[in-house]
C-alpha cells in the first residue's frame, strides 16, 4: 500500500509540475559586474575617461536590476493534453491503489476463513481422538479382565497415531496461516489472537444478470481505461508539437555603468518582446515522438482489452464454480 500510495504521490506531483508551465511566469533577478574596458576593443570609447564625453573609464561597476515576465501561449493545447495525461495516470494510479487494496483485504479474508476452517478441523480431530481414546481405554480393561485379546485393540491404536498426526499438521498449517496474516496485517511483533468461529452459511445463489456495467467497476479495468485516456493525451501532444510556439516576454529593469547611477530614473528600461518558433528540420524527432505516443497508446489498448477478456473469464470461472458447488448442495443433503 505505501509504494502504491508514493505512486500516486509521484503522479500528481508531474501533474503540477506540467500545470506550472501554462500559466504566466514573474521572475525577479539582480546583477553586477567590475570591468575594465578594452580601449582596442568594441567598446574602446569607453576606456578613455573623458568627462565631457561621458565616459569614465577604464573601470566600470555595472549594475542591473528588475522583473522579467514571460508567458508561453498554449494556442494549440499542447500543454492541456500533457496536463490531461497526467492527470489520467494520476486516476490511473488511484485505481491501481485500490485495486492493491481489494487483492490485500482478499487476501487476509481467505486466510482468515482458511485458519476458521483448519480450526473447525481441528475440532472435529480432536472429537474423533477423544472418542478413540475413550475406546482404547475400554479394550484395554477388557483385556486386563481378561475378556479379549491384545491384538483386537491395534488397529484402534494405529487409527489414533493416525488422528494424532492429523492433529499435529493441521496445528502447523494453522501457525502458518496466522504468520502469513500477521505480515500482511503488520501485525509482526503482536500476535492477532485468532478464535474459533463457526462457518458462516455461504449463498450460492447468483444475481439474474451480470452485465458489463459492473464488470467496468473492476478496479483493474479502471486503471487499465485511464491509462488508455492519458495515452491519447499523449498523442494530442504530440501532434500539437508540430505546431509554431509563440512566447510574449516583458522586462522592466534599472541598468548603469555605475553603481551611483542605479536608481536615477533615467537608468529605468524597458521592453515588450513577442517570439515564435515553428519546427522546419529536426531529423525527425518530433515524428519520432509521435510514433512512440502512439505506439505507448496501442500498446495501452492492447493491455485494456486483454484485461477485459480477462475478467469475464474470472467471472465465467466464478459463476461455473459457485453453480457447482450449487448442484452438489442438494445431492450432499440427500446423502
Amino acid at each position: 500500500m505505501q509504494v502504491a500510495e508514493q505512486r500516486i504521490q509521484l503522479a500528481e506531483a508531474q501533474a503540477k509540475a506540467v500545470a506550472t508551465q501554462d500559466g504566466p511566469q514573474l521572475d525577479f533577478s539582480a546583477d553586477m559586474e567590475r570591468q575594465k574596458m578594452s580601449a582596442e576593443g568594441l567598446m574602446g570609447p569607453f576606456a578613455l575617461n573623458d568627462p565631457a564625453a561621458g565616459t569614465t573609464g577604464p573601470w566600470y561597476t555595472n549594475g542591473t536590476f528588475g522583473l522579467t515576465a514571460g508567458w508561453h501561449l498554449d494556442i494549440w493545447g499542447k500543454n492541456r493534453a500533457e496536463v490531461t495525461a497526467r492527470l489520467g495516470t494520476v486516476k490511473a494510479r488511484a485505481a491501481e491503489r485500490e485495486q492493491t487494496r481489494q487483492l490485500l483485504a482478499g487476501s487476509v479474508a481467505r486466510l482468515y476463513w482458511e485458519w476458521q476452517t483448519q480450526a473447525a478441523l481441528n475440532t472435529v480431530l480432536q472429537q474423533i481422538e477423544k472418542e478413540q481414546n475413550t475406546i482404547i481405554a475400554t479394550d484395554r480393561q477388557l483385556y486386563q479382565n481378561g475378556i479379549t485379546s491384545s491384538v483386537e485393540g491395534v488397529e484402534t491404536d494405529i487409527n489414533a497415531s493416525k488422528t494424532r498426526q492429523q492433529l499435529n499438521d493441521v496445528a502447523g498449517k494453522m501457525k502458518i496461516i496466522e504468520a502469513r496474516l500477521n505480515a500482511l496485517t503488520n501485525h509482526q511483533t503482536k500476535s492477532l489472537k485468532l478464535k474459533p468461529v463457526a462457518l458462516p452459511k455461504v449463498a450460492s445463489q447468483l444475481p439474474d444478470e451480470l452485465g458489463y456495467s459492473l464488470l467496468a467497476r473492476r478496479a483493474d479495468l479502471q486503471a487499465a481505461h485511464w491509462y488508455v485516456e492519458s495515452s491519447l493525451s499523449t498523442i494530442d501532444a504530440a501532434k500539437a508539437a508540430f505546431y509554431p510556439d509563440i512566447n510574449l516576454m516583458a522586462f522592466l529593469q534599472q541598468d548603469a555603468l555605475h553603481l551611483s547611477d542605479l536608481f536615477r530614473h533615467s537608468a529605468q528600461q524597458m521592453g515588450v518582446t513577442a517570439g515564435l518558433t515553428l519546427p522546419i528540420f529536426d531529423s525527425g524527432r518530433l515524428n519520432a515522438n509521435l510514433d512512440i505516443a502512439k505506439a505507448e497508446s496501442n500498446l495501452s489498448i492492447a493491455s485494456y482489452n486483454k484485461a477485459v477478456v480477462e475478467a469475464v473469464n474470472d467471472v465465467a470461472r466464478a459463476a461455473s464454480q459457485v453453480q457447482t458447488l450449487a448442484e452438489k448442495k442438494p445431492a450432499s443433503g440427500a446423502n
